[in-house]
């Protein structure tokens, strides 16, 4: 069998190649460049130059061809694009599983089959297996083809299928993970057992194929600066809102809730509340005319920012305002008004959630035999970014989606990421490993 491993000179890519090879596979290597432009990037935490130079060395350390292709095109329409887009809107995506999707298990996978692979290989930590029926027999999909699931990787502390949780059962039938069954630490005791020129290379950060960027700089490529105020919501809103309390109110019926309860339930406060009004006053020796806020109950305006839309919630750093006691944290943004809301302190209420909605098109399900139908409660654990804890939660499908009721509440449910569900683990198996069942855009 002919494989393909994504190269990107890395250490985890380099093993995966280095194992294949060892297991007797056909393989060869090919590092894709998926962008060019530097404007935002932090300079020396991308160098695609000196990543492919790694690259080609590790392929030819391990006895691999090595081919060089740019994708940067369908890079940025497929998943640069939407990022910009989605930012816009108040959103924050997830490129990583764009790129997945997109880049990695599409494009680049097109590309690996013009050279001839039959399957293409990346350095996720993550397992594939096929699913198999209570006779140990592999169960295949109505049209033949046999069926996969993902699992969590060995390592909890880079199991990496959060990323994955876009792909489809043909994506799947091609792809080999061959690290997910291994520990950082032993992917590391490979590389330097081999001499891989990657060994001791530090793992990538920030943006897919982008790598470290400051984001305002980064977003101002497509998204214009424009002032707006910084506004401080206190303590006693909570005490006094309707919405909040109505809220409360429909926690303690849940499950059993009306669809339109449901819905009203998963929207997050706005703040479309508080208005402040201005006021005149006379300043100064000479009396200058001013305009200021009048106080406000429930809020203050307590700075100024440059877009609304570079900020994402339970953001801490980059708002450069100081006079309080605790940290500030994004709590909302609203891009029609621009204005950035922010609590003080990390058990303000507003960063915290229990309810969230996937709109019915924004469903993924990794194969059809887990899709859930309108009325269906299933309990699950749930995961809102990578490398969170995975949290237990009830899932309900209504017509207007499917609906997270999580046990505990959640800090910064951010609009725009990838909630991913994963079933219960078994108990009685201490070796038993989460499945990935499916995932959706919040």
């Amino acid at each position: 069998m002919k494989v393909c491993v994504g190269l990107s000179g890395g250490v985890d890519s380099s093993v995966a190649a280095l194992l294949l090879k060892r297991q007797g596979y056909d393989v060869f290597a090919m590092f894709m460049q998926n962008w060019h432009e530097v404007e935002g990037t932090l300079h020396g935490d991308c160098s695609w130059e000196e990543d492919r130079f790694v690259a080609e060395l590790v392929a030819r350390k391990i006895g691999i061809p090595f081919y060089f292709v740019d994708l940067s095109a369908e890079y940025r329409a497929r998943v640069v694009d939407y990022m910009f887009d989605a930012y816009a809107k108040g959103r924050t995506p997830n490129p990583d599983v764009l790129c997945n999707r997109e880049i990695k298990f599409d494009a680049f996978l097109q590309k690996a089959f013009a050279l001839g692979a039959d399957m293409v290989a990346t350095g996720h930590y993550c397992r594939k297996e096929s699913l198999c029926g209570a006779d140990g027999k592999p169960v295949c999909d109505a049209a033949g083809h046999p069926l996969y699931r993902i699992l969590e990787g060995v390592d909890p502390g880079k199991d990496q299928s959060y990323f994955l949780c876009q792909l489809n059962q043909y994506q799947l039938s091609k792809a080999l993970f061959p690290i997910g069954g291994l520990c950082k630490s032993d992917v590391r005791a490979l590389a330097a057992e081999a001499d891989l020129p990657s060994a001791d290379k530090k793992d990538s950060q920030g943006i897919c194929f982008v790598g470290k960027v400051d984001l305002p700089v980064f977003l101002q490529q497509k998204l214009a600066a424009a002032q707006g105020a910084v506004v401080e919501v206190f303590g006693r809103y909570y005490v006094d809102s309707a919405q909040y309390a109505a809220d409360r109110e429909r926690l303690s019926h849940a499950p059993e809730l009306s669809d339109e309860a449901w819905l009203e339930l998963s929207r997050p406060l706005d703040y479309a509340d508080i208005v402040f009004e201005t006021e005149t006053y006379r300043s100064g020796r000479h009396h200058v005319r001013k305009t200021r806020y009048k106080p406000h109950p429930y809020a203050a305006v307590i700075g100024q920012h440059e877009g609304a839309w570079f900020y994402t919630l339970g953001q801490r750093k980059g708002l450069s305002i100081g006079g309080h006691a605790r940290p500030l944290f994004v709590i909302s943004t609203d891009v029609v008004r621009n204005i950035v809301f922010v609590g003080e302190g990390e058990d303000h209420p507003g960063l915290f959630r229990r309810v969230v909605r996937i709109a019915p098109e924004e469903l993924h399900w990794m194969r059809d035999d887990l899709h859930m139908t309108v009325g269906e409660t299933r309990r699950c654990r749930v995961r809102i970014r990578y490398r969170q804890d995975l949290q237990d939660a009830l899932l309900v499908m209504r017509p207007a989606g499917l609906f997270i009721l999580f046990d505990q509440p959640q800090r910064s449910v951010t609009p725009g990421q990838f909630a991913v569900f994963y079933a219960l683990r078994n108990p009685a198996d201490p070796d038993d490993a989460p499945e990935m069942l499916g995932s959706g855009v919040l």
